[in-house]
């Protein structure tokens, strides 16, 4: 198989690899990302596969082991080696998480929220619970540009007041 040939055929295969990639990854854009992680590394290991066999199940392979390998870094980059006598590994992702602190910025959150225009705050709420500006614009009863300026302003004002946080 010539290199032009193998080139189009492994770019070809990005969608019959896809749903594996989305299998192992459970999100959309990660399968995305981990697919182009595996065409470029076959396009790149092309010397070392065998012409004659199964070109997907090689790419497949590639693709679990590259998911594998990128979870482990994950890992590792969470691991925490305690420098003391004992030499504990500490895993930072079973830490507990102080809700106190979040309780107090969520109460500025809805307070910066109760001070903007009356106008301003039910499209921000509304983009806030997943909305979208047609919809927005339907249920109020306004043109989708309003909707959108309406947003924008809102999100400007909360960001001002919001700005401690930053």
């Amino acid at each position: 198989m010539a290199t032009y040939e193998f080139h189009k055929t492994v770019t070809a295969m990005r969608s019959s690899l896809r749903p594996y990639a989305i299998k192992l990854t459970q999100d959309s854009n990660n399968a995305d990302d981990l697919l182009q992680d595996t065409i470029l590394k076959a396009l790149a290991n092309e010397d070392k596969f065998k012409h004659n066999t199964n070109l997907r199940a090689w790419m497949l392979v590639i693709m679990r082991n590259i998911f594998i390998n990128n979870y482990r870094k994950k890992a590792r980059q969470k691991t925490v080696l305690d420098n003391s006598d004992t030499n504990y590994l500490l895993n930072n992702s079973k830490t507990v998480d102080n809700k106190a602190i979040t309780n107090f910025v969520m109460e500025d959150i809805y307070k910066a929220i109760k001070a903007i225009p009356q106008k301003l705050q039910r499209p921000i709420l509304m983009i806030a619970e997943g909305f979208k500006y047609q919809e927005i614009a339907t249920q109020l009863d306004i043109p989708v540009g309003t909707a959108k300026s309406r947003v924008f302003m809102a999100r400007k004002q909360l960001q001002k007041s919001l700005s401690i946080y930053r």
